[in-house]
């Protein structure tokens, strides 16, 4: 079979070194894993907001394709404009398939030619606890329009149990079961432990949950405990990030809970190597990249007990699951494992065990290279030309 020419259509960053969000961290870890495969020429397609006309790149051995993205909201990008650029250059274009991540696989939706997408998130659920205004009639615009482009994609890549479930009776096309990748470099943290540590590396806003957890800290420095939280992420909520603020100020945290803001892969190691528990206690998350590595970082993760979350940590093995609307809860189990080393020792190993099968960039990058191979062999007619 010759090399296959795949077009990667996703958010990608200006600065790979400096992904924003878990897609962009994905995009990147997923494409230098797959650019290094022999029988791969890859592409990869995106919408950039800075650039008023095309350009093009070579980055880790793919052909980075960026495109001016218009002003506007994503879900105008998604049906309108970008949705157009994004297919008019796929075709001209022609690769022998197309992987769409995240609002990408709208974009792409009726395309001719063979496509897989791959689902980071469920808009719709997300907007209700976002914060925004008018959450429900949002969440059903946005329902509307997902669930079509799901019924729509021909073969999907689920990053978690959770998104299979979420999308019986919609989907039509084949499901493919593979996680997210991660950096290399998480596996590979020195660890140099603070053992009052809690590492959260999450944006400020609702959906995250972030009051929960201050409150959580709150409760174990009332009951003595040396506890210090320390926060990754930008507030993308104004007025919530003033709630987390004064919550702050009221149970005097000034000293124990410390705001990191927006921070590279760089220091998310060095926060990893002196973490001792990871605590993401969200209201709607798929498959975190910060549990995954976490993890890859022999840490503990104590996390919430539904949605995609209940899939990546075991229960008593790997971490603790909680109630994310629960403070006591969080508190009692983000103290459990400070305080006793033995416990945080034997799973952080599990943890590690568990990302190295599951979270390792060349694991993932050879399942989908599978999955790539069985859709081009697929399309391929007898007579060696393609299927249309």
């Amino acid at each position: 079979m010759k090399r296959m020419k795949i077009a990667v259509a996703t958010h990608f960053p200006a600065d790979p070194g400096v992904p924003h969000g878990g897609v962009e961290a994905v995009s990147v870890n997923l494409v230098r894993a797959l650019a290094a495969l022999a029988d791969i020429e890859l592409h990869v397609v995106t919408l950039d907001p800075a650039i008023t006309q095309a350009m093009q790149q070579v980055w880790e051995g793919a052909t980075i394709h960026r495109l001016p993205r218009d002003m506007g909201s994503e879900l105008l990008n998604a049906v309108g404009s970008g949705r157009r650029k994004i297919s008019e250059f796929l075709n001209r274009l022609a690769p022998d398939l197309v992987h769409a991540h995240d609002t990408y696989g709208l974009m792409v939706k009726g395309l001719r030619i063979p496509r897989v997408f791959t689902i980071h998130g469920f808009i719709y659920g997300d907007t209700l606890v976002s914060g925004v205004k008018l959450p429900w009639l949002r969440s059903q615009v946005w329902r509307i329009i997902e669930t079509s482009g799901w019924a729509d994609q021909p073969h999907i890549i689920s990053i978690s149990p959770y998104v299979r479930e979420r999308l019986a009776g919609i989907a039509r096309g084949v499901i493919h079961d593979i996680d997210n990748p991660i950096s290399e470099e998480f596996f590979n943290i020195p660890k140099r432990e603070r053992a009052d540590v809690v590492f959260s590396a999450a944006a400020i806003c609702p959906r995250k949950n972030t009051l929960r957890l201050v409150e959580a800290v709150a409760m174990l420095a009332q009951e003595g405990r040396h506890v210090e939280l320390r926060l990754a992420g930008s507030v993308t909520e104004l007025e919530y990030g003033a709630l987390v603020n004064q919550a702050v100020r009221d149970y005097r945290l000034e000293d124990k809970v410390i705001f990191l803001g927006q921070i590279g892969t760089g220091q998310v190691l060095k926060e990893l190597s002196e973490a001792a528990v990871f605590a993401l206690v969200s209201l709607e998350e798929n498959s975190p990249m910060g549990i995954e590595e976490a993890m890859a970082a022999s840490i503990p993760v104590v996390t919430s007990n539904r949605c995609g979350m209940p899939y990546m940590v075991r229960d008593g093995e790997s971490g603790f699951l909680v109630d994310p609307n629960d403070p006591a809860a969080i508190a009692r189990r983000v103290g459990q494992v400070l305080g006793d080393n033995e416990l945080r020792r034997e799973m952080g190993r599990k943890s590690r065990d568990i990302a190295l099968d599951r979270f390792h960039p060349r694991h993932v990058a050879a399942r989908t290279r599978a999955v790539y191979r069985d859709m081009v062999l697929e399309n391929i007619k007898p007579g060696g030309g393609s299927a249309g």
